[in-house]
């Protein structure tokens, strides 16, 4: 049986150096938050969507479109609101008065990094026709199918705190994005920076008048790499080693979700998918051609906690989703160090 040859040295050190890049261009406009540019670099290079959670004004946005200048992709954001119908982001027929026939008019959606922002704002009809483009890389549009361009991410944000005018996520869209992460407010030092770097925005007075200078504003246009080197990348993760016995590590994970007595819905087979492609992508971030126990700890709240759902008489009892898996993991052997969005290490909680 011929082996299939392994990808060059060089291919891979390419790759280590795009990613070095496209985290220093972000550095430069966003303040911490390495953790989650490392979760938005493995979706990337993975295919999978991520939704990030977060009260408003601790980057989200900012982090999506500085992602998107780094790269050169095509790139749009769509500001979900009550009103929208999918139509506004699929595309929709236009009548030809002169030809009196129909065109199709695209949309939005048809882009490489798409942005929807405060997702949950969105009424259920326009997250069910998002959730065809997210699963099966396609729209359809009247009469006629179109696929989407590769690659395709979606980047979605949400405020879990606010409620009023917003619709819960329904647990087979949440199931689509590959990972969730949770970002957490900035240690002061960090916070502080902030406010230094905002010190040099506002109002400045020009040689062809005043203009407003934003976040956005300072941003590089610039790119740092390619579509090449995002293919390269994705390519590269395809390369790292998987053993037997990771996999037997990650059905057992996901074997617990479901049989644990204060969870009533556990994970699918596409949280072990999840869990299998993030890993491999965090082993080649780090510099490995090999994932081991830890990525799957590191990312296991990512790619499972928004698929598990606590029975009535564990929230009766006080117990939190977070709490039971954080359990699951401590009987596993997960260390007890754990880090925070902001890149922070802590001690986890004793269940």
């Amino acid at each position: 049986m011929s082996k299939t040859p392994s990808r060059p040295v060089a291919d891979t050190a390419a790759t280590i150096r795009f990613l070095d890049a496209v985290r220093t261009r972000v550095a430069t406009v966003v303040v911490g938050q390495d953790v989650v540019v490392e979760r938005l670099l493995i979706a990337l290079f993975t295919g999978g969507h991520i939704l990030l959670q977060g009260v408003p004004g601790i980057a989200k946005t900012l982090l999506a479109a500085t992602l998107s200048r780094a790269i050169d992709l095509q790139f749009a954001r769509v500001q979900f609101t009550i009103d929208l119908l999918p139509s506004d982001i699929l595309g929709s027929e236009i009548l030809d008065q002169r030809t009196n026939s129909f065109h199709v008019l695209k949309g939005p959606i048809f882009t490489n990094l798409l942005l929807a922002d405060e997702i949950n704002r969105a009424a259920p009809k326009v997250q069910g026709a998002l959730l065809e483009a997210m699963q099966e890389r396609k729209v359809t549009i009247g009469k006629e199918t179109f696929k989407l361009p590769a690659p395709f991410l979606v980047i979605a944000t949400q405020n879990p705190i606010e409620q009023a005018g917003t619709f819960e996520l329904p647990e087979a869209q949440l199931d689509r994005f590959m990972l969730c992460h949770r970002l957490e407010y900035l240690p002061p030092e960090q916070e502080k920076e902030v406010l230094r770097r905002n010190l040099n925005l506002g109002v400045r007075r020009e040689e062809k008048g005043a203009i407003a200078r934003t976040e956005f504003d300072v941003i590089d246009t610039s790119p740092v790499g390619t579509a090449e080197d995002l293919i390269s990348a994705m390519e590269a993760v395809h390369s790292v080693h998987v053993s037997d016995t990771f996999l037997d590590h990650v059905v057992e994970i996901v074997g617990r979700t479901r049989k644990h007595p204060a969870v009533a819905l556990g994970c699918s087979p596409r949280a072990g998918i999840a869990m299998l492609k993030s890993a491999r992508a965090r082993a080649l971030i780090q510099g490995r051609d090999y994932v081991v126990p830890e990525d799957l700890f590191a990312l296991a709240e990512d790619c499972l906690l928004h698929r598990m759902r606590l029975s009535y008489e564990a929230l009766a009892d006080g117990r939190t989703t977070a709490g039971v898996l954080e359990e699951m993991l401590s009987e596993l052997g997960a260390p007890k160090q754990r880090t925070t969005a902001n890149g922070t290490a802590h001690t986890a909680a004793k269940a």
